[in-house]
């Protein structure tokens, strides 16, 4: 008998040791956040000796029980000099290329995964983009009911072949920051379009909700598919994609639904959904801060977006455990639904209340409301929209004073007899009127019907009037679904839409 074959035997039925994962951002060309200790995470057979190497540190620890292992890095100093990572237990990674600057998260439904290839003026912006050090990691797009530890993506650079699959928002507000700052940015980049604000609230955010927790708890008792259910679901799903993609290259109809899912399965309008399967796996990395577009689902529930709203910034914030991250938005621009230009669609009542979510501490608004198209859903210009978020970044976490962050933002009305005196937040940059004139404002009597009013800029305040309202009881500014708003200040940015009535 040959006297090696027991050992053999041994090596071929004794359980091997499980390889080293790393959480996929920790992948070739990812950006650190700079300044704030980063964790690294991933999984190993229970109790395995993991180590991590970066930047002349060394740190080890031991996988939970679960698995699960985390180090955490000591803060790190901005660096465009790309360095290798490496992860050690019973097998060697070695990630290349990573870099460390700002690392922000922007999130939101498909005005933020609107990608550059789509945006204004695309293909020269494409031909020039010549930024390595801007880089982007988008998701994988997956729902989950319980919180997911891994989320697939890939990080690409802001060059001519891979630009065009950035956000395009993104790409602009991460562009300026790395212009103006002079390091490295990173965007994770985790939206999906047509998606309502509830799929991406955090569960432990609706339990602690009041307004929230009693819906959620019901939600929460519908039985979960079984695995079964689950792997006979997407064997269906799959091969309905294909066949679905087969048709589209053949040119020929495809009119076979999509296979039904079983019930109790999470998908891009479950509550908690979208968080669990594209935020929690991001968790608990290292970040400076939020930037958010998303809206457009949730217009016919205005009346309950700022709580939901509110949930979903303190329920990220509690998971990342970082202190109050800055939340930034964009605030939904101009679009003419069916050609109704009133408040009828409800997109003035929904930006009203972004508006009152500034209420939540360390969060600001990008105005948006001059750059949509009134007849297009996804305004294809996204430059300004992400240099305005950009501004509010730049003037708020990175404390650059000398940048106006904001335009004229409402104070005080003040009758005087038949006119308004509208005044607003002290700010160094004057008003100023569009080019078309002070267009936007509207006066109404107590018969609550409005009327289109004159206005003109005094010092700095604004006075409103109309000959057809003598005895005006309420005012409005661009309250409307597409308004022609003419108000700005000098730093070219637009007015904060508002109304002084609660009818």
């Amino acid at each position: 008998m040959n006297p090696r074959l027991p050992f053999l035997a041994c090596l071929l039925f004794s359980p091997l040791p499980a390889a080293v994962t790393l959480a996929p951002v920790f992948s070739d060309g990812a950006v650190l956040q700079r300044e704030k200790p980063v964790p690294i995470w991933g999984s190993a057979d229970p109790g395995e000796r993991v180590s991590v190497s970066f930047a002349g540190q060394t740190l080890a620890t031991t996988a939970g029980p679960d698995g699960r292992w985390r180090i955490d890095l000591a803060p790190l100093s901005a660096s465009a000099t790309g360095r290798d990572l490496v992860v050690q237990g019973a097998d060697t990674h070695t990630i290349r290329d990573v870099v460390v600057g700002e690392v922000w998260l922007a999130s939101g439904q498909s005005n933020m995964r609107w990608p550059l290839a789509y945006s204004t003026d695309a293909k020269a912006e494409i031909r020039a983009a010549d930024f390595p050090l801007l880089r982007q990691f988008k998701v994988g797009e997956q729902s989950a009911r319980d919180p997911s530890p891994r989320a697939e993506g890939a990080w690409i650079k802001a060059v001519p072949e891979t630009a065009g699959r950035f956000s395009g928002v993104a790409y602009y507000f991460g562009l300026s920051l790395h212009q103006e700052l002079g390091v490295p940015v990173g965007i994770l980049n985790s939206a999906v379009g047509g998606t309502a604000i509830a799929a991406w609230i955090a569960p432990d955010a609706y339990r602690a909700t009041p307004e929230l927790a009693p819906a959620y708890a019901k939600f929460d008792q519908t039985p979960r598919p079984t695995p079964e259910e689950l792997a006979a679901y997407q064997t269906l799903r799959t091969e309905w994609e294909k066949a679905r993609t087969d048709a589209k290259t053949a040119r020929t109809p495809f009119k076979t639904p999509a296979p039904k899912a079983p019930r109790g399965i999470a998908g891009n309008r479950t509550p908690g959904g979208l968080y669990n399967g594209m935020i929690a796996p991001l968790v608990p990395g290292a970040l400076r801060g939020v930037i958010w577009y998303q809206g457009e689902a949730d217009a016919s529930h205005a009346g309950r977006y700022p709580v939901r709203f509110a949930a979903l910034i303190s329920g990220w914030r509690e998971q990342f455990a970082q202190g109050d991250l800055p939340f930034y938005w964009v605030q939904l621009p101009n679009f003419d639904h069916a050609g109704k230009n009133d408040t009828s669609w409800h997109w003035a009542e929904l930006r009203e209340a972004q508006t009152q979510t500034l209420a939540v501490a360390n969060t600001g608004q990008a105005v948006t409301i001059d750059v949509g198209e009134a007849k297009n859903l996804h305004p294809k210009n996204k430059k300004p929209v992400g240099q305005r978020l950009a501004r509010l970044a730049l003037a708020r976490t990175y404390g650059h004073a000398d940048v106006i962050d904001t335009g004229p933002v409402f104070k005080t009305a003040t009758r005087e007899g038949d006119a308004y005196r509208v005044t607003f937040e002290p700010s160094p940059s004057p008003l100023q009127s569009a080019e078309a004139g002070l267009t936007g404002f509207e006066l109404a009597g107590e018969d609550k019907v409005f009327h289109p009013a004159e206005a003109r800029i005094e010092g700095s305040a604004v006075i409103v009037r109309s000959a057809s309202v003598a005895s005006p009881a309420a005012l409005r500014y661009a309250y409307r679904n597409a308004p022609d708003a003419g108000l700005f200040n000098q730093a070219g940015l637009p007015a904060v839409p508002f109304r002084t009535d609660t009818w």
